[in-house]
């Protein structure tokens, strides 16, 4: 398959066929993500990280890709030291960047700011998050964290719990999951559902979500929990925030209700959703799911700059 140039804007611009290939690469990546064994397949490339929201994970593994590769990187990780506060536009911004860079990556409180971004650079960009939008390179280690840990991804059990409205990550990943027949269930506070156009992708796709609010009953039988944090910085509304944050916790007490083989995922930063007594159990995957960030997107930027191991 031939990514070469390609921009990663949203997993649905993505087939089935093509996610298992990306996987598969990411699978190659791991012990260059180590440092047990060394490439320079992308010296002499530059990276744009143009980051005008907070970011750890993303913006850190991102880099972390680029120079397990051989390449450099360039940007920032706070507007406020850049143009944008003389009143320069993101498109200015972009062509910039385009013009100094052979690869942008870009997070943008704004959805749609991924792909608008696109129109104006010639060289690939990738989205590292617009907004309550999109956000697929989380979706896609979040992918490759279930194929190693489960070996396969169809048909598992899988619980989507906390802030469905706002969080990006489960956005992607509902879309994603359902293209492999997975078996899934929304767990929220009633003012933070699953919004309907994701549902329906979903059953687009042929997997019909269950939703309850009870999540000891969701995950009796389920194979995954995934855990997401209250999205404080997208309410409108700083009461509603108060009223639903902290309602669902996990700790130990709750995963004796669940499968022994049961992990537990969260694309971090958590707050109050996990207590750290579950870290030291055989359930956390969040910190390996973490670094998984690493390789997968090792694979990504090797793709579309037309790199080869």
């Amino acid at each position: 398959m031939n990514f070469k140039g390609r921009d990663i804007i949203s997993i649905k611009d993505f087939s089935k066929a093509e996610i298992n290939h990306i996987l598969e690469c990411s699978k190659k990546m791991v012990p260059y993500a180590k440092g047990e064994k060394y490439t320079n397949i992308l010296k002499g490339r530059v990276l744009s990280s143009l980051f005008f929201e907070p970011s750890t994970r993303t913006r850190l593994s991102f880099e972390s890709a680029m120079n397990r590769l051989g390449g450099r990187v360039i940007g920032f990780s706070d507007p406020s030291g850049t143009s944008q506060k003389k009143g320069e536009s993101l498109a200015d911004t972009i062509r910039m960047a385009d013009s100094y860079s052979d690869v942008i990556v870009v997070r943008h409180p704004q959805e749609g700011a991924a792909r608008l971004a696109a129109e104006f650079a010639d060289v690939p960009v990738l989205n590292a998050g617009d907004g309550a939008g999109r956000h697929p390179t989380q979706c896609l280690l979040d992918l490759f964290t279930i194929l190693t840990e489960k070996k396969k991804i169809e048909k598992n059990k899988i619980v989507l719990l906390g802030d469905l409205k706002y969080g990006r990550t489960v956005h992607s990943l509902a879309y994603a999951l359902s293209l492999y027949g997975v078996e899934l269930t929304f767990v929220s506070p009633g003012s933070l559902k699953m919004p309907k156009e994701v549902i329906n992708e979903c059953k687009e796709l042929g997997v019909e979500p269950r939703s309850t609010s009870s999540l000891e009953k969701a995950i009796s039988d389920a194979d995954v929990l995934y855990v997401t944090r209250i999205q404080k910085e997208r309410f409108p509304d700083a009461e509603e925030y108060n009223r639903v944050v902290g309602i669902y916790k996990v700790d130990n007490d709750l995963l004796k209700h669940a499968r022994k083989d049961i992990i537990v995922m969260h694309p971090l930063p958590r707050v109050t959703e996990i207590k750290p007594e579950v870290d030291k159990t055989p359930h956390a995957l969040y910190f390996k799911q973490a670094f998984n960030g690493v390789p997968v997107r090792m694979a990504l930027l090797s793709l579309i700059s037309g790199g080869r191991l």
